[in-house]
């Protein structure tokens, strides 16, 4: 594990206890096997540790990933995002002005997700430390003590992925997400594979990482829900939202959107066309926790289940995920909160993270409960 060097931004206080400077560093974890997805492969978990502080002298932390080969956004772009725009439009504003420092920051940099929601992951632990509240206490209240979260098995020789999945099962998780999208017929021979290994209360998610095309695809799917697959998600291109609406009509497993949906408005549309019976919210895919409560309502009103992903992140990214996960009474589908579990050692959060067997304790100390 490597910790850059700090780099802030700082302009003039204008009053009150408001934002006086944001900085950031660079956090680097290795993998404790190199993660790899149908998109590309990392050795190791690159994050961007985000600081916000105030005039008097309060601190919120925040993180973000820009995981290249899932975004396309680049830890340079994301950190130059942040010192050369967002941070200039929020230096005197209001810490405690969550929704309207997402107005400052769409009308100082359009898009940007990524980049935002390391801010807005720092301004939610900054108001928690305020308030003497946890994160959950500020988006509505805990719904459950402990957040159950799903095994992530990344892309490797089908013995080995059966091997991890049936380890990780045993040690208590009882949702196992397996990576796919190079080749259905391979999947197909995945999911009987994993399927075998599991026990019988397990559930099995396919993630085919945008990698399939709705002409050829759908008989190998078929087939994947009659071997006991339980969710799929995104098996075509995020564009495809026509295609997804088919292949939901005629597949007798539930689809689950993930890249299709990186906004309020990408999951309005997701609703209206019938895509998707989950929602995958990732906190920094959506820009924050504020966006992702937005899309969590629009799931809620819509009927439809949420699971709450990871690009992945270390500790203090997945913290946020994991207060999100606690206060929304839709977010049935176990949490892809592995992010501190996959690499060596984890610098952030390591307490938080130390016994996780199928799920997580919610922190109840005032803001995240990262130990940065």
């Amino acid at each position: 594990m490597s910790v850059a060097l700090n780099q802030a931004v700082t302009r003039p206080a204008q009053g009150g206890d408001r934002i006086a400077a944001i900085g950031t560093r660079v956090v680097r974890a290795p993998y404790r096997r190199p993660f790899q997805i149908s998109s590309g492969t990392s050795t190791e978990l690159i994050s961007l540790v985000v600081e916000v502080e105030t005039a008097g002298g309060a601190l919120g932390v925040g993180e973000t990933t820009p995981m290249t080969a899932y975004t396309g956004e680049t830890l340079a772009g994301v950190s130059a995002a942040i010192g050369e725009h967002l941070a200039p439009a929020l230096i005197g504003h209001d810490p405690l002005d969550r929704a309207g420092a997402h107005l400052a920051m769409d009308a100082a940099l359009r898009g940007q997700h990524v980049a935002k929601a390391g801010i807005d992951i720092a301004l939610h632990d900054l108001a928690g430390r305020l308030a003497g509240w946890p994160v959950h206490a500020l988006l509505g209240g805990r719904v459950r003590d402990r957040v159950p979260i799903a095994w992530v098995v990344g892309l490797g020789t089908l013995d080995e992925m059966a091997a991890e999945a049936a380890d990780y099962a045993a040690r208590g998780f009882r949702h196992i997400k397996v990576k796919g999208g190079h080749d259905p017929g391979r999947d197909l021979e995945l999911v009987r594979a994993v399927r075998a290994a599991l026990p019988a209360d397990a559930e099995l998610c396919l993630d085919a990482n945008e990698g399939y095309d709705t002409t050829t695809a759908l008989p190998t799917l078929a087939r994947m829900a009659d071997a006991g697959l339980s969710l799929l998600e995104q098996p075509l291109p995020h564009w495809d939202i026509a295609g997804l609406a088919r292949l939901r009509e005629r597949l007798d497993v539930r689809v689950m959107v993930d890249e299709s949906m990186q906004s309020p408005q990408d999951a309005l549309e997701v609703v209206r066309r019938g895509a998707a019976d989950v929602l995958n919210i990732k906190i920094l895919k959506v820009g924050g926790l504020h966006r992702a409560m937005q899309i969590a309502a629009i799931a809620e009103a819509a009927g439809l289940a949420v699971k709450i992903g990871s690009m992945p992140e270390l500790g203090v990214a997945t913290l946020a995920a994991l207060h999100l996960a606690a206060a929304l009474p839709g977010a049935t589908v176990p949490a892809d909160l592995v992010g501190p579990l996959l690499v060596e050692e984890e610098p952030l959060a390591p307490r938080a993270f130390a016994t996780a067997d199928g799920s997580v304790a919610v922190p109840t100390v005032p803001g995240l409960g990262h130990d940065v």
